[in-house]
C-alpha cells in the first residue's frame, strides 16, 4: 500500500521549491519520517507517492489536541 499526494502545479509560482523538496526527501529516509518512493507528472499536476502510513494526516491528529509542552519536545526531538 502506498499514499498518492496530488498537487496542482499550475496554482504554484515557484516550481522550483517542489523540486527541491523532492529531491530533500529522495535523499534521506529515516523510520520516524514518511518515505518518498516515487512521483509523477500527471497532465498538470504533480503525483506524490509514499509509504503509507494509517491514522490519517499528521495535521488531523494534531491540531485538534493539546499536549503537554513535554510531549511537544519528545516528539520534536524525534
Amino acid at each position: 500500500q502506498v499514499a498518492l499526494k496530488k498537487m496542482p502545479l499550475r496554482k504554484r509560482s515557484r516550481k522550483e521549491l517542489i523540486v527541491n523538496e523532492i529531491q530533500i526527501m529522495k535523499e534521506n529516509r529515516h523510520p520516524n519520517i514518511v518515505n518518498y518512493i516515487d512521483s509523477y507528472l500527471v497532465d498538470e499536476d504533480l503525483w506524490l507517492v509514499m509509504e503509507y502510513v494509517d491514522g490519517g494526516t499528521l495535521t488531523s491528529v494534531l491540531v485538534p489536541v493539546f499536549i503537554e509542552e513535554g510531549m511537544i519536545a519528545a516528539i520534536s526531538k524525534e
